[in-house]
């Protein structure tokens, strides 16, 4: 199966678990479940959500993966500056990108999706981490963004 073709088979299953599910916890696990399960490239996939109390800063949410970082501010690295801009990061290389935030070591390149709820506003970014470098292009964003556009609710 090609990488457009796992993504929409993946994005059927997702629709499919999750229909009738409230919980938006429930739902962002489910997700970083069946995405990680569909990529052998995703080496830690997962959910940075917006603190409520801290409006700037992402705190882990779920996840599969190694440990992750607990929270990371709007003005630093790739899950900050999808948080910050509203856009997708394609990092094919996490050691050239500047400010980059080294959860695990082992991660050589990302990619990070800003994730709305219902009302419009920034809820989350969805990161995927890859060891292997120049493992996300446009083709990835194209397959993640419908996916993820309707997780929260």
């Amino acid at each position: 199966m090609t990488k457009t073709e796992t993504y929409i088979q993946t994005a059927k299953e997702i629709a499919a678990v999750l229909e009738g599910e409230t919980n938006n916890v429930a739902r962002m696990a489910t997700v970083s479940c069946l995405l990680s399960e569909a990529f052998e490239s995703y080496f830690w996939t997962g959910f940075y959500v917006v603190d409520p109390e801290k409006s700037e800063e992402l705190v882990v949410g779920p996840y599969q993966g190694t440990l992750g970082c607990l929270r990371i501010p709007f003005s630093r690295g790739v899950c900050g500056a999808a948080a910050r801009t509203g856009e997708v990061q394609i990092v094919e290389d996490v050691h050239a990108y500047p400010g980059h935030i080294a959860c695990d070591v082992r991660s050589q390149s990302e990619i990070v999706v800003p994730v709305y709820g219902p009302d419009g506003s920034l809820f989350a970014v969805f990161d995927v981490d890859s060891t292997e470098v120049g493992s996300f292009d446009a083709e990835d964003a194209a397959g993640l963004v419908p996916i993820l556009s309707s997780v929260i609710v």
